[in-house]
């Protein structure tokens, strides 16, 4: 009878999302945090839709070694509720065992019987015939590959053999924490449960990460999920399924403008047409737009940003074309006409140092928006 569980991992319970501008009304860090809680329930129905009964968490469950009662005690009796679901924490770097003791012991302490805290290497049996090699991160930078000992760490022939980590299988500082991609090769596994990588990656048929169920920056495409993970018997190949537990979309799109171009019919093309409450965006503008064009760009958004849980427009890569009927626009005459003509030959200079020029081109946009606005 095939094994099936869930692997997921980097809940990071508490995280508080202060690089996120809250505007009054808005309340959107409470309701990223909150998501953050609701997506334990999301877990155990995948588990349930999946016919599984173990979740297997790879690390960073919590976003610090030192997250609140609420969020650990919320945490507990929301996986309680979950009777029919096990849950198995891995710790990762965030809560690692030395930064997180009190936590983890707080944890085996009170959990109920279905959480199962992995404080140790100590090879693990969720099921007859079914062991999982758990390498918990004892500190924030080991710098060692926790998997070293995979391949010498002995289970009963026949069964199955499932890691359980959390690391990146790239290292980009040299620090050899890295795990060898060829791992599950290497210690015989049948599947490699990876956390640490928030956006979803196969590295094998075999070494999986899942990303985070519920996204918390720009930088992963697509929507959180978990994977569904069912193994027929020893040696067979995995069979792995995403099953999607987000509540927020974290979406990032490009908008390359060009001369002549409707930079507000451009930007409505772009916008998502569903559940924007529940989306957050970001614009990256790019190309070149006139004034005119920037100002429609700024007042589009300014439209929609409230339908929005986040729209942030990013426009620093948009260059600017200036005209004399520009100006025009803003004043024929009098000292406001000799500011935008000094901001405009200014921004035009290729003598002057390139932060200058945006700073007076950036200054002509505005002074356009405002002379519009206040002929509207």
């Amino acid at each position: 009878m095939p094994f099936r569980f869930i692997h997921t991992s980097d809940l990071h319970l508490g995280r508080r999302f202060a690089n996120i501008p809250e505007p009054a009304d808005n309340g959107v860090r409470g309701r990223l945090m909150d998501a953050r809680h609701t997506v334990i329930r999301r877990l155990a129905q995948a588990a349930r839709t999946h016919g599984a009964r173990h979740v297997l968490l790879a690390g960073d469950t919590f976003d610090s070694a030192t997250p609140s009662p609420q969020v650990l005690r919320q945490m507990l009796a929301e996986m309680r509720e979950q009777a029919d679901v096990h849950w198995w924490l891995l710790p990762g770097n965030h809560d690692n065992l030395r930064s997180a003791e009190p936590v983890w012991e707080a944890i085996r302490r009170d959990a109920p019987s279905n959480v199962r805290p992995i404080l140790d290497t100590s090879v693990l049996q969720p099921a007859p015939g079914v062991h999982v090699l758990p390498c918990p991160v004892p500190v924030r930078a080991a710098g060692r590959d926790l998997t070293a000992s995979m391949p010498a760490t002995a289970t009963p022939a026949g069964a199955l053999r499932i890691g359980l980590a959390h690391g990146g299988v790239l290292d980009f500082t040299d620090s050899g924490e890295h795990i060898p991609p060829d791992r599950d090769r290497s210690a015989g596994l049948d599947y490699l449960a990876l956390g640490d990588w928030h956006g979803r990656l196969a590295v094998t048929p075999r070494t999986h990460y899942p990303g985070t169920p519920e996204p918390d920056r720009f930088k992963h495409p697509g929507r959180g999920r978990c994977l569904a993970v069912s193994i027929d018997g020893p040696g067979a190949e995995p069979d792995v399924r995403e099953i999607e537990t987000a509540t927020f979309a974290w979406i990032r799109q490009e908008l390359p403008l060009h001369q002549g171009e409707s930079a507000a019919d451009a930007l409505e093309a772009l916008l998502p047409t569903a559940d924007r409450r529940n989306t957050l965006l970001r614009i990256i503008a790019t190309g070149w737009a006139s004034p005119a064009a920037h100002a429609a760009l700024g007042a589009t958004c300014d439209r929609h940003r409230p339908e929005f849980a986040y729209f942030d427009l990013q426009s620093e890569r948009l260059g600017t074309l200036h005209s004399v009927s520009d100006l025009d626009q803003i004043a024929r005459s009098g000292a406001i006409r000799l500011a935008a003509e000094a901001l405009m030959h200014e921004a035009d200079d290729d003598q002057q140092p390139e932060d200058t020029r945006d700073i007076a081109s950036a200054a002509l946009n505005r002074l356009y928006a405002y002379a519009r606005e206040a002929a509207e």
